[in-house]
């Protein structure tokens, strides 16, 4: 078939990858404008633009698809399918009507449970145990569209944004092949969504990385790991922002005010926080392995006592 793919970051790097070791012809990829990076403010191709160019594929980089000129380009390509990855942009009614068997979308949930910008970290953060890959048929509303396939993934006690990403993101493009077999067969068949179980994916910004500590030791554990590697979490010491890279709760109940430090040891430091519906009255604890601070590089709690550093002593309260 012939297919045009639509992505701007390594999520959909990662499938458009995949899709060049199969037999089908990638005619051509839309990704969005290139975007100021780095210290110079210099314009970069985003990762998808550079693998279409390592590969020869023409690239197209429309600042909207809403446009004659936009849609006519589009259908010139003549393509059978068009797989959209992570693209940023809206597709009009006009451009899902565009290729034969419509445009289909690698979507980072098992829908309808996470639609929006953000499925992998608010998964997270939810505390839900799976998630996966769900294969779409595009519609004109925000990831509503018929159900085509689904791959599922166990979420990790240990599981970060980032290591769920590349999870995921391997995930897709095994997924989106298989969905193009079972096309060409004529045996993909579409599933409506339930939307009463849908939940919407706002997208991530730095302010909610803000550690409430009135929340259980679980929820900031889920937090820490859903928002690492970005946007990230970060509590107030007095004047200082202090940035927490790895965080765990354990097992102790604390009557101590949520957000006080209980003690300062080198395999972490303990912080009370709110007791949550398990624990009664009594107040939950979260120990903080890994952070940053102010001008310096991610430590170990071990380093830091190592270097020296007088901070997050038993009794201090982080805000």
């Amino acid at each position: 078939m012939r297919l045009v793919f639509a992505g701007t970051p390594d999520f959909a790097a990662s499938a458009l990858s995949a899709l060049l070791g199969t037999h089908h012809a990638i005619v051509g990829v839309y990704a969005q404008p290139d975007r100021p990076a780095g210290r110079g403010r210099k314009l970069q191709p985003g990762p998808v633009k550079q693998v279409a160019l390592d590969h020869g594929i023409p690239v197209f980089q429309p600042e909207s698809l809403k446009t004659p000129e936009a849609q006519q380009e589009l259908a010139d390509l003549q393509p059978d399918v068009m797989i959209v990855a992570a693209y940023g942009l809206m597709l009009p009614k006009t451009v899902l009507e565009i290729p034969v068997h419509g445009c289909l979308n690698i979507h980072a949930s098992v829908l309808p449970r996470w639609r929006g910008a953000a499925p992998i970290q608010r998964a997270i953060a939810a505390g839900d145990s799976e998630t996966g890959i769900t294969i779409m048929q595009m519609d004109k509303g925000l990831d509503t569209g018929a159900m085509l396939l689904k791959s599922l993934t166990p979420i990790a006690a240990s599981d970060t944004g980032g290591s769920l990403h590349d999870r995921l993101a391997e995930m897709g493009g095994n997924a989106i092949i298989e969905a193009l077999n079972q096309l060409e067969k004529g045996e993909l068949r579409g599933e409506s969504q339930n939307d009463e179980q849908a939940c919407y994916a706002h997208k991530l910004s730095k302010e909610e990385g803000h550690i409430d500590w009135s929340l259980s030791a679980i929820a900031i554990d889920r937090l820490v790991r859903a928002f690492n590697p970005w946007p990230g979490t970060y509590t107030d010491l007095e004047q200082q922002r202090l940035r927490i890279h790895e965080a765990t709760a354990i097992d102790e109940q604390s009557q101590h005010p949520a957000g006080t430090v209980i003690r300062r040891e080198r395999a972490g430091i303990d912080v009370a926080c709110g007791h949550g519906a398990l624990h009664g009255t009594l107040n939950s604890t979260l120990r903080i392995t890994r952070l940053q601070l102010p001008g310096s590089r991610a430590q170990s709690v071990n380093d830091l006592i190592n270097g020296g550093k007088q901070l997050l002593l038993p009794g201090q309260e982080l805000r």
